[in-house]
């Protein structure tokens, strides 16, 4: 398998423990994940506060994962999201951006991921100041991969009803003017891609002047919309096919850690055996290998009910789900009755605040 598979931890709402980060990685290592980017937007140290650096108990934690990635052969990242500092990219905030960068740096980043995402945008000269932004960045970190996400990473006009209008020909402005070895997020065709087509891909490389690095919103589950359900199906419309056309493809996870191993694992047998790849098999698979065989098989038999009904629309299956999957001794099973309890609920105003700071 040639394409280079990572984790982006992009999601909102609670983040994971570093237990759990660690337990991704060494699961998800031997099956071609190459690369984990933390950038949690709960963590306002990477977004929000972003001028502050993080507190020193929580800089050891991300220092001991990033020993931790190493030592899998995964290279540990980290997504810095510079709240809106194209704003005024003045004296100070170079200053700030100069003082994080160290910061991270010392916590042992290899890939640094430069965020411009889910920011206001209807800015002029956006793209010639993120430029400006990312040249600043590349002059002062010691990360050997820079990657940058653009505000509209997408070509969902969603983005340009939320953000402000795109820029007329912002992504090819960008695009042509970042260095060639710096990488380029994109989304696909929607926020959530249902698929990446083969056209698509080949005009969105010409575009911006290289291939892009797919960042893509399945399996995640965080907002209002997305969280009554578990995302755990196989992947599908991603044909192995694409491989030539990206720089790499990177998952944002679901809100459990654990079950996003199934949806991965999938992935990663779909372009190991392309035109041969059956996503119901491969999720059987990937389910008895992430669970176990007997849990995996209570999932399976349940996976209509899990991952389309959703949360609020569940009724009397609520009850037989509790008495399926309470007092397993599983981690799988234990994130299932949180969901069932509402642990990971989200609200508006979560994003909102996460979102805007």
């Amino acid at each position: 398998m040639d394409t280079e598979l990572g984790v982006i931890e992009g999601y909102y709402g609670g983040p994971w423990t570093w237990e759990e980060r660690a337990g991704l990685v060494s699961f998800l290592a031997p099956h071609g994940y190459r690369f984990h980017l933390y950038a949690p937007k709960a963590d306002a140290y990477l977004r929000r506060r972003w001028r502050e650096l993080h507190p020193d108990q929580e800089a050891a934690h991300i220092r001991a994962f990033a020993a931790h990635c190493r030592a899998a052969g995964v290279r540990f990242g980290v997504g810095l999201s510079p709240l809106e500092i194209f704003n005024d990219f003045n004296a100070e905030a170079r200053e700030a951006l100069a003082r994080k960068l160290a910061h991270l740096d010392s916590l042992g980043v290899e890939d640094l991921g430069i965020l411009f995402d889910d920011m206001r945008g209807d800015l002029p000269d956006l793209a010639e100041t993120q430029l400006r932004v990312v040249d600043f960045v590349a002059g002062h970190t010691a990360a050997t991969r820079l990657i940058v996400c653009p505000t509209y990473y997408t070509d969902d006009p969603v983005l340009d009803r939320v953000f402000g209008q795109r820029p007329e020909g912002y992504l090819k402005a960008l695009g042509h003017g970042l260095d060639p070895a710096i990488g380029v997020f994109w989304t696909g065709e929607e926020v959530c891609a249902r698929e990446y087509g083969l056209g698509h891909l080949a005009r969105v490389a010409e575009e911006m002047g290289r291939k892009p690095i797919l960042w893509d919103n399945y399996p995640v589950n965080d907002g209002p919309r997305m969280a009554p359900y578990l995302h755990l199906r196989a992947f599908t419309g991603r044909p192995a096919a694409i491989a030539g056309l990206i720089g790499g493809h990177a998952i944002n996870p679901a809100l459990q850690p654990v079950l996003t191993r199934i949806p991965a694992l999938t992935l990663a047998e779909s372009y190991r055996t392309g035109e041969a790849y059956e996503y119901g098999q491969a999720f059987a698979r990937a389910a008895a290998l992430a669970l176990g065989e007997d849990l995996g098989g209570k999932v399976a038999r349940r996976l209509g009910t899990l991952n389309d009904v959703g949360l609020d629309n569940l009724g009397e299956a609520e009850p037989r789900l509790r008495d399926a999957f309470a007092g397993i001794d599983h981690d799988g099973a234990r994130e299932i009755i949180a969901w069932l309890d509402g642990r990971y609920r989200f609200s508006k105003a979560m994003l909102d605040a996460e979102a805007f700071g």
